[in-house]
């Protein structure tokens, strides 16, 4: 799992940087560590202050946002981690030193932040239609993976001779986890990131019950595809809410747009840090939204 979220320093941690006192949060035979020791230590790191920016940042955009932000939205996309990961998707979440929960709660923050950018995004007519361009419905296919060329081939000759693709799928192909459904895998857009390029390029080009008459070369081998469910594409106006979504998601992975947005959404939580020590840790945003008025 390379990244779960987007956020400012991309961490979330349970740490509470406040009311801290003489409460003891370890011992040793040399002596105890106290709350305020541990938070005086704490917020003179880099890390420290990036958990602070995180808090804060979130405690806003739920008070700008949460309305928009349902349980569905987050329950959707942690079931389609689940989903990804399947059986190891506890494993991925200790690697990642998240649990179950946190992920749920870094999930939100993120749709928080991307509806922050999709209220400070102004769409034109010219954006969504150069982003037509590349779009792409999601799209249902088969595919059988191999690992030769050569065997690609006698896949696409045996296809050509009547052959099923699902009995195929289940003889050829090397991919555990759709071999035995008919090689179907999830449905895709133009926007999916985990599959190869060529093989999204190959897809799309077929129209409902063809397949690839020549073997597709990807990172994982060669690929036989076969087209499911390829919807009509229709006008740029019938898709415009995916449009924005796809924009807004461009404008996510821009650092001066995630910066500028972040700036604009602090600045309106009217944020004051009673600690000293702490006065300019978000100086960065909160000055770089002052200059730009």
């Amino acid at each position: 799992m390379k990244k779960w979220l987007i956020v400012l320093a991309g961490v979330l941690m349970s740490f509470t940087l406040a009311a801290c006192g003489s409460k003891s949060v370890a011992t040793t035979n040399g002596g105890k560590i106290t709350e305020s020791a541990y938070y005086s230590s704490l917020k003179s790191t880099s890390s420290g202050k990036q958990v602070l920016q995180q808090m804060i940042l979130n405690k806003v955009l739920e008070k700008q946002y949460g309305k928009k932000v349902k349980d569905s939205q987050v329950n959707k996309a942690f079931n389609k981690y689940k989903k990804q990961y399947g059986s190891s998707f506890n494993a991925v979440l200790q690697q990642n030193g998240m649990t179950a929960s946190q992920l749920k709660d870094s999930i939100r923050s993120n749709l928080l932040l991307q509806q922050a950018v999709r209220d400070n995004t102004k769409f034109t007519d010219a954006q969504l239609k150069k982003q037509f361009k590349s779009y792409q419905p999601k799209v249902t296919v088969n595919q059988i993976l191999v690992s030769k060329k050569s065997t690609a081939e006698k896949v696409i000759k045996e296809l050509k001779a009547g052959k099923s693709f699902s009995s195929l799928a289940k003889k050829y192909s090397t991919d555990t986890a759709t071999k035995n459904k008919g090689g179907r895998i999830s449905p895709f857009d133009n926007t999916n990131t985990s599959l190869d390029s060529n093989f999204k390029k190959a897809a799309f080009k077929l129209k409902n019950g063809e397949y690839t008459k020549t073997p597709v070369k990807t990172q994982y081998g060669y690929q036989v595809i076969q087209m499911v469910n390829h919807p009509a594409k229709g006008t740029y106006k019938d898709h415009e809410s995916e449009l924005k979504t796809q924009l807004v998601d461009k404008r996510l992975a821009d650092s001066d747009t995630l910066h500028s947005v972040v700036s604009k959404v602090l600045k309106k939580g009217n944020v004051t840090i009673q600690d000293k020590d702490l006065q300019n840790v978000l100086s960065d945003y909160l000055s770089s939204s002052s200059k730009k008025k």
